[in-house]
């Protein structure tokens, strides 16, 4: 997922895919789902975001990696060595 947001138009844009939507649905006004042609979602749009969300959700955000995945993925590289 990737994250655009527009401070002058204050809209923000939820990529999900690199597919390239066909369709819009409108959910509400300035919330808009982009689809493809056999309905999958590949992006969110927010018109007036600073309005509708705290934007400091979506912008700053941290990680959380089980210790497990961490540690499969440090015995693979040094395997590797």
């Amino acid at each position: 997922m990737k994250v655009f947001y527009d401070d002058e138009v204050d809209a923000l844009y939820l990529k999900l895919s690199d597919i390239q939507p066909e369709g819009v649905i409108e959910i509400s006004e300035g919330l808009n789902i982009d689809t493809t042609s056999d309905n999958k979602i590949v992006g969110i749009e927010i018109l007036n975001a600073s309005q509708k969300i705290d934007l400091k959700t979506i912008l700053f955000y941290s990680v959380e990696i089980k210790k497990d995945v961490i540690q499969k993925q440090e015995l693979k590289v040094e395997g590797e060595m």
